[in-house]
């Protein structure tokens, strides 16, 4: 207890700091929010000289209010995007039909959509005839005949 008696408000600084990179280890946690409440309690230590008891619960107090906060500022997980297929591109093609630019030759093939050739697996078709997304296998689309 010295060595915390001995740096003061400096020990919350150094408290934050650990936390925050705990955050960095762990992302998703509410470390940050945690860090931002050692944080403030180093500042009011600066301000105000509490004793220790005083300091933990008003560290407490604080955590709680962040933690609040973080989760009253982050978007929540369930909320739907206007732009649902940004990083799953190939997913948005599912359902939709495209002409064979080549032909599919031993269930390998490929196919342009918009500036992009991409690999496709199915039955074998001749170029020109129109194949329908079934599903996306990572980055082939598996499709059969429209």
């Amino acid at each position: 207890m010295s060595i915390i008696e001995t740096l003061g408000p400096w020990s919350w600084f150094i408290l934050a700091g650990l936390l925050m990179i705990g955050e960095l280890a762990a992302p998703g946690a509410y470390l940050l929010w945690l860090g931002l409440a050692a944080a403030a309690c180093g500042a009011v230590g600066f301000l105000v000289d509490l004793p220790w008891q005083a300091e933990i619960l008003l560290f407490a107090v604080l955590a709680l209010a962040m933690v609040a906060l973080g989760r009253w500022v982050t978007p929540r997980p369930s909320e739907g995007s206007d732009r649902p297929f940004l990083n799953r591109r190939a997913e948005g093609y599912v359902g939709r039909s495209f002409v064979l630019d080549e032909p599919i030759v031993g269930g390998v093939g490929r196919v342009r959509i918009d500036d992009t050739v991409w690999r496709i697996v199915g039955a074998d078709q001749p170029a020109g005839s129109r194949v329908v997304v079934q599903r996306v296998d990572g980055a082939t689309l598996v499709v059969a005949a429209a």
